[in-house]
């Protein structure tokens, strides 16, 4: 049939020009057509891989740090990672290389550093006064595990608690110990006879720096005078602490405990606490002790200079309180506020106007991180209202189940989707600016519009602006208002075929353009949506019930008849699914009979108000036939100009006209090959092969065995496993694992189901349809899950009201074409070799009437098709692209010769593989399951990159990966963030400009002026010259085997390792390939500009020393 000695010329070549002067005269050899040499621009050097962003809730997050002057915000993770909040569109991750849990976040206090304790016991300080921060140094402590660290403001030391109940002290200029030691057993002494736990509080008195308060996690706490190396007052309390928080004067400290009880101490009365609060406990009659509470697991003492200190902590709920959200509770004065969360607790942190631990602190607000959202409450305001979050967290508000990305959208979308979004948006919010404010913004180099979809398990469907690397919500929908919920469990229908989130997205069809939108759900419904500003109440909601078949029934007939136009709710609306059964037709969930002609879902049968935005145009369910449930979509799309939705799963395919409501085409897959079936499979009753299920079948004497001559692919063992990639590997989400599964119930074997040809891929598309078309026309083509590409003719009448009022013929053309591998992407080149993209109509506002000139023009209106080959003379040719799960092909037409062949994988397979516009050409992106991304030249299918990126670890990365033009991709990198990547040379050269800036200079605010008298009768603050007590020539050295320093990469020992700054070992390995001398020069001047920022932050951190090492108390 085909002629394949071509692809012994074109395999070894790799330069463009000679590749296309091959092609050109093999083609000639082949088909001696007018196939013309097509230039390609697109050369290696254009690709470069590099993440860019990361958007989203910080997954797990486990640790929590403010920088009051600087107002920057950081959340660390139980993964290693470490997220940095400025002001909204200021963002930064950052990865530990061990990956080990974050337990602990210190910042130097305007100093632009951070540093952070992890699990495996390392400390790590972080330059934050580059763009993309990094690791100054490192210390890795090797016999003690770190329980809690405090730097005090201003100082160089950081106090640092281990398990064992030691207290070791670490510079933080050079990240080196000091060998002055607080041990446990010299700090309680004789006050208890038993090892007092782990270190869980240090902090020093906010009036005498040479005090240091320790908390012991058994209830003992002790004052320590770190001149006299000796403890002042000890505090023991039977219950276990969690906390300590100090009054600004320093006189009194404030302890919570695990019974829920809150100890106010006076500093110099050890023997009893002043005051014992039990702030959600019963107060018993008879001077009883109140019932034990949760354990109070944080508390934070701020004071006020016009009223009452704030006490804030978090748990300490009664154990009678089951069931009850998380709460905050803020107590002030005599009132006392009970804030409830949607999760649990981390920590919190109160936002204080002073940044001097010895000053009325003025709190203004308190930042609390919850496991899945970050709250900010105003305590300035009467009732606490919560700050408007700025930041895209919501991402996970419901799991995503699936993702697209469009790059270079029209310009009017993002302002249309912004306007019916901005009505969506909740009251009731804090009035005041959002108070986490620092750093500053990129430049901005991207000037196009970017959109990113995201499907929920909920329904819902978000619109999210992603330009210029930010990311900010425009408009929600919710699908799921279309259909009747279920009171409870026990009222639900079991025609679902999911046990929980039935009405969870799975594939999102969009046509930017016109402004179509189609799902399709879990519960194997299609719902079309059209763009309308204005709010209408829709009467009926239009629906149609699909009756798809694997098997074909001899009375079925394979063509659907045509359908009421606008069909009743809640009756079986298709009369093709009308079918002579054997079994009586239930809607009910009768045990002794079978479910037929029943959708999983309900749809409302009351009037819909629909808000302007997205509204609902048609409603489509596939229904269940004879006991045996829906099978889930696997592939869909829709076209605006055709007026058209087209959808497929592994039982077939169905066309629905979405204008007059009606079923064009309703076909087993095995029907579309008609005659020319390579498989030669039968198409047989449906009753034929059906295994018992139990559920009432009366039939199970007629043969259960099922036909040797099933399916004879050569690549039916391969492709099983595409098919049953779904449920096997189960989403790694927050939704239950058999959401995604489908039924139980079903009484068709496994082996059956995977041995079945699914619709993997849809195309809507004006090209030739058959070898000898002279001239293109609108036609469908249907990729299948055994490397089938089979073309579907559309004959459209013309438009206006014809359009409405003539039926659209469908009829397939006989064209068959084969690829190794399940059909992933289809797209078609014109001559040359630019992008045809499917024919669309402009969006224009459906909801209000049309005046008559509007309707002759509507008359006259074509369907836009940037197509240049539609006005081309007949003589012009096109070439389709098509890529499978293993190889990709190009091919000329309507001589249906394969010009072009790239074989992308032998031993693994591509999960998404799309056409994408970069640099004014084309070319195709892969990513396949071995973790590498891959691009190719268009049509020649020269390999341009080839990175490895990041393997296939689960279903989530599968289901969310997908490129887009200009270089971007993303995909879920967590339940509750997205990743986004760049494959562009231009862009990873332009990330550093378009980054924004953490730290910015801002002047101290000054300390706070004691007065003469205090300062005179010593009730100011004491100082303390702490390099004179943790020197290396008054404490000595620390223990070498205490303690390893590690030089980090961000330092200046580590800083030629890793000079390229933005992509680390993956620019460096590019070093290779591009011109020496150029990359050198860059190289050069990244590394002069590390070695000046961590030169920098040495020399401030020193004269900071300097600064405050000689002044006497009363000069502060």
């Amino acid at each position: 049939m085909r002629k394949f000695n071509i692809r012994k010329v074109l395999d070894g070549l790799t330069a463009v020009s000679s590749a296309a002067s091959a092609s050109s005269a093999a083609q000639q050899q082949q088909a001696g057509n007018r196939e013309t040499e097509i230039q390609e621009t697109l050369q290696s050097e254009h690709f470069q891989l590099c993440k860019t962003v990361r958007h989203g809730f910080p997954y797990q997050p486990s640790a929590l740090a403010f920088d009051p002057v600087q107002k920057i915000l950081a959340i660390g993770t139980q993964t290693g990672a470490l997220r940095l909040f400025g002001r909204p569109g200021v963002e930064c991750y950052c990865q530990h290389d061990s990956g080990a849990a974050v337990i602990q976040l210190q910042f130097l206090i305007n100093e632009g550093a951070l540093v952070s304790a992890l699990a495996d016991d390392t400390l790590h300080l972080w330059n934050l006064r580059q763009k993309r921060p990094a690791i100054l140094h490192s210390l890795k402590f090797n016999r003690e595990r770190i329980t809690f660290c405090h730097l005090p403001f201003q100082s160089k030391w950081l106090y640092v608690g281990t398990e064992r109940g030691n207290i070791h002290i670490v510079n933080v200029e050079s990240f080196t110990l000091s060998g002055y030691v607080i041990m446990w057993n010299k700090a309680i002494e004789l006050s208890s006879k038993s090892h007092p736990g782990p270190v869980v509080h240090i902090s020093d008195n906010p009036m005498d720096e040479g005090k240091l308060l320790i908390g012991f996690e058994s209830g003992t706490v002790v004052l320590w005078d770190l001149k006299s190396k000796k403890a002042d007052y000890r505090y023991t309390h039977d219950e276990a602490i969690h906390s300590v928080a100090w009054h600004h004067e320093g006189k009194q400290f404030i302890c919570s405990h695990s019974d829920g009880t809150l100890t106010i101490w006076n500093v110099k009365s050890p023997t009893k606490p002043f005051q014992t609060i039990t702030p959600h406990g019963k107060q018993l009659k008879d001077g009883k002790k109140p019932e034990p509470c949760k354990p109070i697991l944080k508390v934070e003492y701020k004071t006020t200079r016009a009223g009452e200190p704030f006490i804030i902590l978090s748990g300490g709920l009664s154990y009678d309180t089951v069931g009850r959200r998380p709460c905050l509770t803020v107590m002030h004065g005599k009132s006392t506020a009970v804030l409830e969360m949607d999760y649990s607790i981390v920590d919190f942190l109160t936002l204080c106007e002073t940044p001097y631990p010895n000053d009325f602190q003025e709190p203004y607000a308190v930042v609390v991180l919850l496991e899945k959202d970050l709250v900010l409450i105003d305590l300035a305001q009467n009732g606490y209202p919560i700050f408007e979050n700025p930041y895209p967290l919501t991402i996970h508000e419901s799991p995503v189940t699936c993702c697209e990305y469009f790059a270079d959208c029209p310009v009017d979308l993002i302002p249309a989707l912004y306007s019916v979004g901005a009505r969506q948006k909740r009251q009731g919010y804090s009035k005041k600016e959002w108070p986490i404010s620092g750093g500053n913004w990129g430049l901005i180099t991207q000037s196009y519009p970017e959109i990113i979809i995201t499907g929920h398990a909920d329904g819902s469907i978000k619109f999210w602006d992603a330009s210029a690397i930010t990311l900010q919500v425009l408009y929600k929908l919710k699908t799921a208002k279309v259909f009747e919920k279920s009171r409870n469990k026990d009222d639900r229908p079991n025609t679902d075929i999911v046990d929980e989130d039935p009405y969870a997205i799975q594939i999102i069809s969009w046509c930017p353009e016109s402004r179509m939108l189609c799902i399709a759900g879990v519960s194997a419904h299609v719902i079309i949506y059209r763009f309308s500003k204005q709010e209408v109440t829709t009467e009926i909601i239009p629906m149609l019930e699909v009756r798809l078949l694997y098997e074909i029934n001899d009375t079925e007939s394979p063509d659907g008849e045509q359908v009421p136009p606008l069909p009743t709710p809640g009756t079986g609306s298709n009369p093709q699914s009308i079918v002579p059964q054997s079994h009586p037709s239930t809607s009910s969930s009768s045990s002794d009979g079978l479910r037929d002609n029943v959708p999983c879902l309900k749809v409302k049968n009351s009037p819909l108000k629909q808000s302007p935005g997205y509204q609902i145009e048609l409603v489509i369910q596939l229904v269940w036939v004879s006991g045996e449930p829906p099978q889930q979509i696997t592939s869909l799309a829709v076209n605006s100009a055709y007026g058209l939705v087209v959808f497929g799963n592994c039982n077939g395919i169905a066309m629905v006209d979405y204008l007059q409501k009606t079923v064009l085409l309703n076909l087993g897959t095995i029907e579309l090959y008609g005659s020319n079936d390579p498989y030669r499979r039968e198409p047989r009753s449906p009753r034929k092969s059906r295994q018992p299920s139990g559920a009432g079948l009366c039939d199970i004497n007629e043969g259960t065995t099922v036909p040797e001559d099933r399916c004879k692919s050569p690549t039916s063992a391969k492709m099983s496993r595409k098919l049953s990639l779904p449920t096997e590997l189960k989403p790694d989400l927050d939704v239950k694992d058999n959401s995604f599964s489908r039924s139980r119930s079903s009484s068709v074997t496994s082996i059956d189901k995977e041995s079945r040809e699914a619709i993997s891929a849809l195309h809507f598309c004006e090209t030739f349809t058959r070898k000898n078309d002279t001239s293109p026309s609108p036609c469908l083509w249907v990729g299948t899950t055994l490397g089938t590409v089979l073309v579907i003719v559309l004959n459209l009448p013309p438009g206006g009201e014809q359009r409405l009022l003539q039926p659209v013929i469908v009829s397939p053309s006989g064209t068959i074409l084969r690829l190794k591998g399940a059909i992933l992407r289809m797209a078609f080149l014109d001559t040359t070799g630019s992008l045809v993209p499917p024919a669309h109509e402009p969006w224009r506002e459906h909801n209000v009437p049309e005046d008559k000139d509007e309707k002759d023009k509507s008359k006259k209106r074509r369907p836009v098709s940037v197509s240049p080959s539609s006005s081309q003379e007949i003589s012009e040719n096109q070439y389709a692209v098509i890529c499978s799960e293993k190889q990709a092909k190009v091919i000329s037409l309507p001589s249906q010769n394969c010009i072009y062949k790239q074989n992308i994988t032998e031993t693994s397979f591509v999960l998404r593989g799309d056409i994408v516009s970069l640099s004014n050409s084309i070319c195709l992106a892969c990513f396949c399951a071995n973790g590498h991304i891959m691009t190719f030249s268009l049509p020649s299918l020269r390999p341009l990159l080839d990175v490895y990126y990041l393997p296939l670890t689960n279903m989530r990365i599968a289901r969310t990966f997908c490129f887009t033009n200009n270089g971007q991709a993303l995909y879920l990198v967590s339940p509750t963030e997205i990743q986004r990547l760049t494959y562009s040379q231009e862009t990873c050269e332009n990330l550093q400009e378009m980054l924004g800036e953490l730290f910015t200079p801002v002047e101290t605010p000054e300390a706070p002026n004691r007065g003469f008298f205090k300062g005179l009768f010593g009730g100011g603050a004491q100082s303390l010259d702490r390099e004179e007590l943790f020197g290396e020539s008054a404490a000595g050295k620390a223990s070498r085997s205490l303690a390893q320093h590690i030089p980090g990469p961000g330092g200046i020992e580590g800083v030629k390792g890793a000079a390229s700054g933005v992509v680390g070992e993956l620019a460096r390995a590019r070093l290779a390939l591009d011109e020496r001398g150029q990359k050198l020069g860059e190289l050069e001047e990244k590394t002069a500009a590390m070695l000046y920022s961590a030169d920098s932050f040495s020399k401030h951190a020193h004269e900071m020393m300097l600064k405050y090492k000689d002044k006497k108390w009363y000069q502060f």
